[in-house]
């Protein structure tokens, strides 16, 4: 792996590149550009103020930044899964024409992905300062590690797929039913606690229940996420990662043919 990230570091400004080209072509020919993904989310955040708060009365106390704070964090990863599985096909001519290590294109989604993820988070700490919650200084400083930890389950999660999919094109149509299913196993739209006793242990299978958990103990319970929500998180994180290196690794050989 060591091998790996040195290429990878040979290959920064190949990655930053791509980074700026994805993230400039989202937006491409739009008259407001980069203001979407400060627009999209609050836009979301409205919707949901709007429903959670009016037409759907939960009984948990602000629903509606319970869900956000949440569902920010998943979009991101959602992205990595279901986005980051075309980025080696998308980016055919390239692999057929020049070398260059294959990783730098899962790698370089998964952190334009991540970079919108950021932005979106400001219309998240603008939420909480809004809704009264607020944010709590000695807590917010968990708030780059659980990130930095999503971040590389979401790079693991784009090496694994972008290389399936590759050989089985109809993967980028399977995993857009499998993350919709894998929402509603994961404490989205719920508190683990709703859970019932005898399965909620199997939650921790799902890897993204204990990201989603330390999120929402910083940023809407204004606490210390627990110490085992954060090993699990680590744990799941580094399984993704080398999983997906080691199968990024085996099937990249044939990728010029395949494609």
């Amino acid at each position: 792996m060591m091998t790996t990230i040195k290429e990878l570091y040979e290959y920064r400004e190949m990655i930053y590149s791509l980074v700026q080209k994805e993230l400039r072509g989202k937006y491409k020919g739009s008259v407001l550009g980069f203001f979407w993904s400060l627009l999209i989310p609050l836009f979301q955040l409205v919707i949901y103020t709007l429903v959670f708060s009016v037409f759907m009365r939960s009984g948990i106390e602000k629903f509606y930044i319970f869900l956000f704070v949440a569902l920010v964090p998943w979009l991101f990863f959602n992205n990595c899964i279901a986005g980051g599985a075309t980025s080696i096909i998308q980016q055919k001519n390239l692999v057929e024409k020049i070398y260059f290590p294959r990783m730098v294109l899962p790698v370089a989604y998964a952190i334009s992905a991540f970079i919108n993820m950021l932005l979106s988070f400001i219309i998240v700490f603008a939420a909480l300062f809004i809704s009264g919650i607020g944010i709590r200084i000695a807590v917010l400083g968990y708030v780059p590690l659980i990130m930095l930890i999503e971040l590389v389950m979401g790079v693991g999660g784009a090496l694994l797929f972008s290389a399936m999919t590759v050989y089985f094109r109809d993967m980028e149509y399977i995993l857009n039913i499998v993350t919709m299913a894998w929402m509603y196993l994961t404490p989205i739209l719920y508190p683990l606690d709703q859970v019932p006793e005898n399965i909620r242990g199997f939650l921790y299978f799902n890897p993204m229940t204990s990201v989603i958990i330390a999120y929402r103990d910083i940023l809407y319970y204004q606490k210390v996420p627990d110490m085992r929500t954060l090993i699990y998180a680590v744990v799941w994180g580094l399984i993704i990662l080398i999983g997906g290196w080691l199968v990024f690794g085996k099937l990249q050989r044939n990728f010029v043919e395949e494609l």
